[in-house]
């Protein structure tokens, strides 16, 4: 009988995807953009269950690693703020399906949920972020902590068959773990941990790491406020400023040129 719903679900869903629709969850479907590719539509649909990222931003980073491997920039690929992994599991795949698979992955994360917010951590409403985590102190179903055991991380990671030698695993605040953990280049820089603090120690830390034509892509420029700041205050101090492109409602993404 399990193999039976199993296989009807397959099914269900091999119907859907010629129209560019997806299950993501239980009574919700997402409509995927017309223009994605067969790529884009297997590696959304395999990931999809362990990420918060929109359809377009897993197609942003899948386009970013083959952008970095079509052009031979150096480096490794760098996640701050990995949840269950689906955003790294999509890196790995592209990676594989390019047949590139040397690139070192570095998951940073509490792997224990959201660190402390401060008053600058607020949504694009105006939302405290202190105020949503405390409306729901259970961090597995409220979504804003963000929590995931590291094991299941590992599990997602697995599945895609990328090489466990070439991925690391860093625990604990990014406050804490950098630098003292960090790869010598950056050919990718995902910054996803939400809050001011550690958007600023990310980038204060990690962006000169990063590749002259390496990818900055961050998750939360458009949501929260606290990340917002972090970003727009330290590259008004740059001598030269990035062009941060809209990926979606939240996401941005650029090229660092020098």
């Amino acid at each position: 009988m399990l193999r039976y719903v199993l296989n009807m679900k397959q099914f269900i869903r091999k119907i859907l995807q010629t129209f560019n629709y997806d299950i993501i969850k239980k009574n919700q479907l997402v409509k995927l953009p017309d223009d994605f590719e067969d790529l884009h539509k297997s590696i959304y649909s395999h990931v999809k269950s362990n990420t918060m990222t929109s359809p377009e931003r897993i197609y942003s980073l899948i386009e970013a690693v083959k952008y970095v491997e079509n052009n031979g920039i150096a480096g490794e690929i760098v996640e701050c703020g990995v949840w269950k992994g689906g955003s790294m599991m999509a890196v790995a795949q592209t990676l594989l399906h390019l047949k590139k698979s040397y690139r070192q992955l570095y998951l940073y994360d509490t792997y224990e949920g959201m660190s402390e917010p401060t008053e600058y951590d607020k949504t694009f409403y105006g939302e405290k972020a202190a105020t949503l985590l405390q409306k729901d102190s259970n961090k597995e179903k409220n979504l804003v902590w963000a929590y995931s055991a590291l094991d299941t991380v590992k599990s997602g990671m697995k599945s895609t068959g990328y090489p466990s030698e070439n991925i690391h695993y860093i625990k604990g605040k990014v406050e804490d773990s950098i630098p003292a953990t960090i790869p010598q280049k950056i050919s990718i820089l995902r910054l996803d941990t939400d809050w001011y603090e550690s958007t600023k120690h990310e980038l204060e830390h990690l962006f000169p790491l990063l590749t002259v034509g390496g990818v900055l892509i961050l998750d939360d420029y458009g949501h929260w406020a606290g990340a917002r700041k972090a970003v727009d205050e330290y590259f008004a101090l740059q001598k030269t400023r990035i062009l941060l492109t809209r990926i979606d409602e939240t996401g941005r993404i650029g090229v660092k040129l020098q």
